[in-house]
């Protein structure tokens, strides 16, 4: 039966695989291999499938390096780290650029000038360390603004309801502390919800085991309002609750209402509020947080928290009063309460360290790579515009060829899995070109019609030259010439290079270009 028989038009055209008629599947291809090289009276008297499928396996990434067309891309915009993520099925890059508004590409080059090495920890004389206790959050005390490597769970925190005035709440650094403020719209008469206010901290944990926690903090209930300038407008009590731990996934960002509103329909309830979103625990059973409130001060610390199944964790406090209730205050729009507070948020290694460790805060950005990231590119730091390069009308002596651009450079990081982009490419979309081995999915094993003779003389090569039959051993050689020879055929059916190309090129014969 033909390939397309009880397959209509209409199917086809209705479907969303255009162009599949050019495959074939790599199941198929074991089963046709199967069915012309495998049996009785043939080269193979005898194999079993899942060789078959193994030799299949391997021949396609080969295939896939330099015959088949497996090049995929991937466009996203930089981010202020200048990093971007490795592909899930990346093998080798192909081609950098960034893209321009007209949609031109403009090529990056990888540079050589620089690196991100894995930064060793050291104590103050330069020792090597193995600490079973190392910090690993930076600014856990807060005596400096609360700028990365925090995050808050919402940038709009600080913004107005409504057109009330601003009732959003504020998480600053004040006094060596972290410093919670909230207002509340029962103030106005109105919904009675407050704020769950959330800042977090991204922590690599690949080669840790065990965590431990401790904190020292204050829940505050009772409170004065007062506005920008200070004046009291008016005092409440609201129980006051504060949590410091560790969770697998970034916290909402909705911090909008806590869990006893009134109106959950307007203002959806905030996932921050349960303790839940704690999603870890120790080796006594006990959740990865911390918790005060309804007055509560002091230290606490909870130890052994697992997270050995985890490459990265989250440190997070979150910060909420129950408003519901609260009588209704003649307040000032816009006035805020200094409330909860916490300090000295600590997250250590409560393994017994046995490997070196990385400088904390330099786990996946040496300061190496930092210095060269937060100055301007090596290529953009001379306009040679001087008596160095322009010692006589504007002829240039010197120049190193790799840095005459101004693109950009970038580094990969096989050690982290990313890429990291010098700071002119800041806030610029970059289109990743990269080699797959056709492997990722299902999908994917697929051979090119053009390839598929050659395919079938890999397995049979591939297969007679790791037997042990003296017969099959006599064969592989030549079996090894076929499969040189349709792969060189593969490889040109596959160029698809037209005469109307070569006429185009060639009309441009008499016209010089230097590159």
């Amino acid at each position: 039966m033909g390939l397309l028989d009880n397959i209509t038009h209409r199917e086809y055209y209705k479907s969303n695989t255009f162009g599949g008629y050019q495959f074939t599947s790599l199941e198929d291809i074991i089963t046709q291999f199967e069915i012309a090289y495998v049996g009785e009276g043939k080269i193979i008297p005898k194999i079993k499938r899942s060789d078959i499928a193994f030799h299949a396996q391997r021949g396609l990434q080969e295939f896939s390096f330099d015959t088949l067309k497996s090049i995929k891309s991937q466009q996203i915009d930089i981010p202020a780290s200048l990093t971007m993520k490795l592909p899930h099925d990346y093998v080798n890059y192909t081609k950098v650029s960034w893209v321009d508004s007209s949609g031109i590409k403009h090529p990056l080059y990888q540079t050589n000038d620089t690196s991100n090495p894995f930064q060793i920890h050291q104590d103050a004389i330069g020792d090597y360390t193995f600490p079973s206790d190392a910090e690993q959050l930076i600014n856990g005390d807060f005596s400096s603004t609360v700028t990365e490597p925090w995050h808050r769970n919402n940038d709009g925190i600080n913004d107005g309801y409504n057109g009330f005035g601003d009732y959003g709440p504020t998480i600053a650094a004040l006094d060596g502390k972290l410093q919670f403020s909230f207002t509340t719209t029962s103030g106005a008469g109105a919904y009675n919800w407050g704020s769950v206010t959330a800042i977090y901290q991204e922590i690599d944990v690949s080669s840790f085991s065990y965590l431990s926690l401790s904190a020292n903090a204050t829940a505050v209930s009772s409170f004065s309002f007062a506005n920008n300038s200070g004046s009291i407008t008016g005092t409440g009590t609201a129980v006051g609750t504060i949590r410091f731990g560790l969770m697998t996934s970034i916290p909402s960002s909705n911090i909008r209402n806590n869990a006893n509103s009134n109106t959950p329909d307007l203002n959806p309830i905030s996932p921050n509020i349960n303790a839940g979103i704690f999603d870890l625990s120790n080796l006594s059973g006990d959740a990865s947080y911390l918790e005060w409130t309804n007055a509560d001060s002091g230290v606490k610390a909870v130890d052994s928290i697992n997270v050995s199944n985890y490459d990265k964790v989250y440190a997070v406090v979150v910060a909420y009063h129950d408003f519901v209730g609260v009588s209704p205050l003649t307040i000032t729009y816009g006035a805020h309460a200094k409330t909860s507070f916490i300090d000295d948020v600590s997250v250590k290694n409560s393994d017994v360290a046995g490997y070196l460790s990385p400088t904390p805060g330099n786990n996946t950005e040496s300061s190496t790579w930092n210095s060269y990231k937060s100055l301007t590119p090596s290529e953009n730091n001379d306009d040679y515009e001087d008596d160095t390069y322009w010692p006589a009308n504007g002829e240039r002596y010197g120049l190193d060829p790799q840095h005459a651009q101004a693109n950009g450079s970038f580094y990969i990081d096989p050690r982290v899995g990313r890429i990291h982009f010098s700071s002119n490419v800041s806030g610029k979309s970059v289109i990743l070109d990269y080699i797959s081995d056709s492997l990722g999915t299902d999908g994917e094993m697929q051979v090119h019609k053009f390839a598929e003779e050659a395919m079938y003389k890999w397995i049979a090569y591939a297969i007679l030259s790791t037997s042990s039959s003296q017969l099959q051993q006599q064969l592989a050689p030549r079996f090894k010439k076929e499969r040189f020879a349709a792969t060189r055929q593969a490889k040109l059916r596959l160029s698809n290079i037209k005469l109307e190309q070569f006429t185009q090129i060639l009309r441009g014969k008499s016209k010089q270009i230097k590159h």
